[in-house]
């Protein structure tokens, strides 16, 4: 996990519309940079939905919410179609940003060890600094933490 302090890697990825984004064109705004590791399962599902029902109040605050998993575009489109989702989803299937950003591991699956995305939320400031980071963070209840804390 990088440290609060730390430049954020720069992004360039495709949103859940095949249109790419890079973390550039947020400067001036708060980005709660969020990793999660697959669309429509039920921990990502409930963390989604959160950040998505409390995103009026993020824009507010003048921040705004990106989720990146390893995830196809197609199945974030369908994700945040089924979901209503009103923010971006961005897709990393070569875990370019996912390795940029130390969220890929080693994880332990009923005994069984695997290689996976450790739900991780980073809140990065407006000159595009890390300014906190939650590792293995509990779904339900990141995105009203990620709000209390701007």
């Amino acid at each position: 996990m990088l440290q609060p302090g730390t430049k954020a890697p720069a992004i360039n990825l495709p949103d859940q519309n095949g249109q790419n984004h890079t973390l550039e064109e947020f400067k001036g705004k708060k980005v709660i940079l969020y990793f999660y590791p697959k669309d429509n399962t039920p921990g990502c599902t409930k963390q989604a939905c959160g950040f998505g029902q409390l995103y009026p109040s993020f824009q507010e605050k003048d921040a705004v919410v990106i989720g990146v998993s390893k995830d196809t575009v197609a199945s974030h489109k369908r994700f945040e179609e089924k979901q209503s989702l009103p923010f971006l989803l961005l897709s990393d299937p070569e875990l370019t940003a996912i390795k940029a950003y130390d969220v890929w591991k080693e994880k332990n699956m009923y005994g069984k060890k695997t290689m996976g995305v450790v739900r991780t939320t980073y809140l990065i400031d407006e000159e595009g600094v890390i300014k906190e980071a939650f590792e293995k963070v509990k779904a339900a209840d990141n995105p009203r933490q990620m709000l209390e804390l701007l």
